[in-house]
C-alpha cells in the first residue's frame, strides 16, 4: 500500500538540496532538505517496524537489513563506478586521495572521513567528489543502531501498544540527547562541520521522526489521523501542509550554513516543518481516496535518493568544464538517466524480482555479457584511478611547500628581530609584518621576492577575526614590525564590519596598516556578496583613517581574467605559469602599498 503524497516530503528535499547545490548565492539554506530526508526516513523506517510487529508478533532483523541494503547499497555502487571515469576530464587535483573518499563510501563512514581530514560542507578549496555521503553514513548509522534497538524492545513486549510506548520513550530521550548534543557543540565548537557531520549531533531529525511514527503509522490508520480526517476540511488540510512547506522556504532563502542559528534552532524547525508535512500528507491520504497520486509525482519521489546520489560529483565534474547553467542541464540529465538505470532496473535485479523493463532488456541479445563487462571495465578504470591518483593534490601539495618556506624564512627573520635595538620610544622595529590567508600561502614565494624584509604567516581559511588575534599577540610578544599587511577577508566574510573595525581599533600605535581587498570571482558562491562588500567597506576605512591604507587585490584581480581560468575563483593559477602569474600580481600589489606607506603616518591614538 502506496501512500499518497508522501512523495512530495521526499521531492521537497531533493529540490532543496539541489537548488543549494546549484544556486547557492539565492537559496543559502537549501542545506535543510537533508533533515527533511532525515525525519522522513526516522518515521517510514519506524512505522514499518511498529507495524510488522503489530501484523505478525515478531519483527524479522535480518529482512529488514537485507531490504535497506537491496535499496542503499547498488545505487552507491553505481555512482562511484560511472563517475570516475569522468574524473579523467579534470585535473588531478580532485582524484587527490579518491581511495579514501571511496573506502569512506562503502564503509558508510564518510561523515567521520570528511571530519578526519578537516573537510568543510563549504570547501573553498578543491570539494570532495563524495562528501555528499556523509548524510547517507548517518542515515545507515541511524539504520543499524535503530533497527536493533527496536529489535531488542519488540522481544521484551507483549503487544503493540506496549512497543509504541517504549519506542517513543527511547525515541523521545536520544532525539534529546541528540538535539543537546550539537546545540551545546555548536556554542563551543570551532568549525560548524564538525557538528554537521557528527552522527550524534545530527541524528535527532530522525527521532523525531520516530516519535511521530508512534502516533501516526504508514499501513494503519491510528486514532489521531482518524480525528484530523473528522475535524479537517480539505482546505484545512492543504494550508497545514503549505504552512509546513512555508516554513522550509523561509529557512533557504534566509539561514545561511554559518549562521549559528542554523545549529541552535534551524535545523529543529526545518525537522518540525517535515513532521507538519508529513502528518498533514498522512490526512492528505485518507481525504482524497478518489485521487490517484500523479504518475510524475511518484517518479521524482522513487528516483529521489538516487538523483541526490549522483548529483554531487557531476556538478563537480561539470561545473569545472563550463558554465553553471550548462552544469546544472547536463547535472540533471546524467543524474536521472542513472537513477532510472538504478531505480527500475538494478535494484530490482540484484532484490530478485521483476518488472516489464527488465525482460524487455533481458530479451536483447548478449545482454549479460554485455553487461557483465561494462561493470569489469568501470571497475577496472576505478581502480587504476585510485591507484594512480595522488595522496595530496598539487593546489594543497603547492600550499603546504609555501607553509615551510614560510616558516623557514620566518625563523631566520626572528632571529634577526632578536638581535636588533629599539628604533623608537615605542620599541617598534622597521619592517612589514604579513598576516594572510590561503591566497597569500599560494603567493609565498613571490612576496618573499617582492618583501625580502617582511614577516609573513598565512595559513589556510584563517579569517580577519583570528588575523587580529595574532597580530595582538605579536604586539605584545614585540615582534610586530611597523607597517601591518592583513590579507584576509574571503573565509568568513559576513561580518567584515565588525571583523574590519576591530582591526583598526587594535591596531597599536607606531604602525601603519596596509588592508588587502580580498577577491571571490564565483557569483554562484554564497560568500561573494560579502567578500565584495568587505572589499568596499575596506576602502571606505582607509578614507577616513590617515594611518590605514589599500593593496587594491580585489580590483587587480579582476583586471585579469586570464589567471582566473580552471581554478575555484578564489586562488589564482590552473597551472605552474598562471600561478607563478598570478602570485606576481599579487606580491607587487601589496608591495606597492608598502612602499606607498612608507610615506604616510603611522597611528599615533
Amino acid at each position: 500500500m502506496r501512500i499518497k503524497w508522501f512523495s512530495l516530503i521526499r521531492i521537497t528535499g531533493l529540490l532543496l538540496v539541489l537548488l543549494y547545490h546549484f544556486f547557492q548565492t539565492i537559496f543559502p539554506g537549501g542545506f535543510f532538505g537533508v533533515d527533511v530526508f532525515f525525519t522522513f526516513s526516522g518515521f517510514l523506517i519506524t512505522s514499518l517496524l511498529l507495524e510488522e510487529f503489530g501484523k505478525k508478533s515478531q519483527i524479522d532483523l535480518l529482512g529488514f537489513f537485507k531490504r535497506r541494503f537491496y535499496r542503499i547499497v547498488p545505487p552507491v555502487v553505481l555512482m562511484v563506478l560511472v563517475t570516475m571515469p569522468f574524473t579523467l576530464l579534470v585535473r588531478q587535483d580532485y582524484v587527490a586521495g579518491i581511495g579514501g573518499q571511496i573506502a569512506g563510501v562503502f564503509g558508510f563512514m564518510t561523515n567521520f572521513y570528511e571530519m578526519l581530514t578537516g573537510g568543510s560542507y563549504e570547501s573553498q578549496f578543491i570539494p570532495h567528489l563524495f562528501v555528499h555521503n556523509w548524510s547517507l553514513a548517518v542515515e545507515v548509522h541511524y539504520y543499524i543502531l535503530w533497527g536493533l534497538a527496536v529489535w531488542f524492545l519488540s522481544k521484551r513486549s507483549k503487544s503493540s501498544s506496549q512497543l509504541r510506548g517504549m519506542v517513543f520513550l527511547l525515541s523521545a530521550g536520544a532525539f534529546i540527547i541528540s538535539f543537546f548534543s550539537m546545540f551545546i557543540g555548536s556554542l563551543m565548537a570551532s568549525s560548524y562541520s564538525s557538528v554537521y557531520f557528527s552522527s550524534l549531533t545530527h541524528v535527532y531529525p530522525f527521532f523525531l521522526g520516530s516519535i511521530l511514527a508512534t502516533v501516526v503509522g504508514v499501513r494503519q490508520t491510528s486514532d489521531l489521523v482518524k480525528q484530523f480526517d473528522r475535524t479537517w476540511d480539505l482546505r484545512q488540510n492543504l494550508l497545514v501542509f503549505a504552512a509546513g512547506l512555508l516554513v522550509l522556504v523561509l529557512l533557504t532563502f534566509f539561514v545561511k550554513f554559518t549562521y549559528l542559528f542554523a545549529y541552535l534552532f534551524g535545523f529543529l524547525l526545518a525537522s518540525l516543518a517535515a513532521v507538519v508535512m508529513i502528518f498533514a500528507a498522512r490526512v492528505l491520504h485518507e481525504k482524497t481516496p478518489e485521487i490517484q497520486e500523479p504518475r510524475i509525482i511518484t517518479f521524482l519521489a522513487d528516483t529521489s535518493y538516487a538523483v541526490y546520489l549522483f548529483h554531487w560529483p557531476f556538478y563537480i565534474i561539470f561545473s569545472q568544464l563550463m558554465s553553471n547553467l550548462s552544469a546544472v542541464i547536463l547535472t540533471i540529465i546524467f543524474s536521472y538517466f542513472f537513477a532510472i538505470l538504478s531505480f527500475y532496473i538494478i535494484e530490482p535485479l540484484i532484490a530478485g524480482k521483476t518488472n516489464p523493463l527488465i525482460r524487455k532488456i533481458s530479451r536483447l541479445p548478449h545482454i549479460k555479457p554485455i553487461s557483465a563487462s561494462g561493470v569489469g571495465i568501470l571497475t577496472l578504470i576505478t581502480l587504476i584511478i585510485i591507484t594512480v591518483a595522488p595522496q595530496v593534490g598539487a593546489f594543497e601539495t603547492d600550499l603546504m611547500v609555501n607553509g615551510f618556506k614560510q616558516a623557514q624564512t620566518n625563523l631566520d627573520q626572528m632571529k634577526k628581530l632578536a638581535e636588533q635595538a629599539e628604533v623608537s620610544r615605542l620599541g617598534i622595529s622597521e619592517g612589514t609584518s604579513l598576516i594572510g590567508d590561503s591566497v597569500a600561502l599560494r603567493a609565498n614565494t613571490a612576496l618573499q621576492e617582492a618583501l625580502p624584509e617582511a614577516n609573513i604567516n598565512a595559513q589556510v581559511s584563517r579569517t580577519t577575526k583570528q588575523a587580529n588575534d595574532i597580530m595582538l599577540n605579536n604586539s605584545q610578544n614585540k615582534v610586530l614590525l611597523k607597517t601591518v599587511v592583513i590579507a584576509t577577508g574571503v573565509n568568513g566574510p559576513e561580518n567584515y564590519k565588525d571583523d574590519l573595525d576591530t582591526i583598526v581599533k587594535n591596531l597599536p600605535k607606531g604602525h601603519h596598516l596596509i588592508l588587502v581587498t580580498p577577491y571571490e570571482g564565483d557569483k554562484s558562491k554564497e560568500t561573494y556578496k560579502s567578500v565584495e562588500q568587505y572589499a568596499t567597506y575596506a576602502r571606505e576605512l582607509a578614507e577616513k583613517n590617515p594611518y590605514v591604507s589599500i593593496a587594491d587585490w580585489n580590483k587587480v584581480a579582476k583586471e585579469h581574467p586570464e589567471i582566473w581560468a580552471g581554478t575555484d575563483q578564489v586562488h589564482f593559477g590552473n597551472d605552474s605559469n598562471m600561478i607563478e602569474e598570478g602570485a606576481k600580481l599579487y606580491a607587487e600589489t601589496i608591495a606597492a602599498a608598502v612602499k606607498a606607506a612608507q610615506e604616510l603616518p603611522v597611528k599615533s591614538k
